[in-house]
């Protein structure tokens, strides 16, 4: 079955270009959870080392170190952009949330996602992190198909256990023929 996402907004709303969407209603789907990521590697030393965090200064190439993360991990799930339905940004600076909007805006296209965006005064990853985004996506809804592949399997199973439990039993038991039944004197 495949998901279903749609967007919730007020009636009353005005008409005003927003780069989110108020609230979405997931009514179908697989939710996966993506961690924090930061313009670094994904796949970094803990302990960290220093030249894994070499990175940009500013904040536009930093977002677009981090789209490219996102859409690797996305893919990883068979996910795109286009899945996200929320997204936590934490900021060291609001000031460069503009350029940040403009190269999320460059990846998402027409898609607006629910955001909410904190300034934070340093990320837990690096002092060199200028940004860290968390995001919520929806993935095609396979549970539902393979919970009732499943149970036609598992009904196909019981069936074939119950006709060789038939075959079993016919042929330890000796066919048993019942009496004949005496027919009741007529009386004259």
């Amino acid at each position: 079955m495949a998901r279903d996402v749609r967007p919730v907004h007020h009636p009353d709303k005005r008409h005003v270009e927003m780069p989110y969407a108020p609230a979405l209603l997931v009514r179908r789907g697989s939710l996966l959870f993506l961690s924090g990521l930061t313009a670094a590697p994904v796949y970094h030393s803990h302990p960290h080392r220093e030249e894994e965090f070499d990175l940009p200064p500013r904040m536009r190439e930093q977002a677009g170190l981090l789209m490219e993360n996102l859409k690797t991990t996305l893919a990883a799930a068979g996910c795109t952009l286009a899945d996200v339905v929320s997204a936590t940004r934490y900021l060291t600076d609001v000031a460069e949330q503009d350029d940040l909007n403009a190269v999320w805006a460059s990846h998402l296209g027409a898609h607006r996602p629910t955001t909410t965006t904190v300034e934070v005064s340093r990320l837990a990853t690096h002092a060199n992190c200028k940004i860290e985004i968390s995001v919520i996506a929806v993935g095609e809804d396979t549970t539902t198909a393979s919970v009732r592949s499943s149970g036609r399997v598992r009904r196909s199973q019981r069936r074939a256990e119950r006709i060789q439990e038939k075959l079993t039993r016919s042929k330890r038991k000796p066919a048993r023929r019942k009496p004949a039944r005496k027919k009741p004197a007529r009386r004259k």
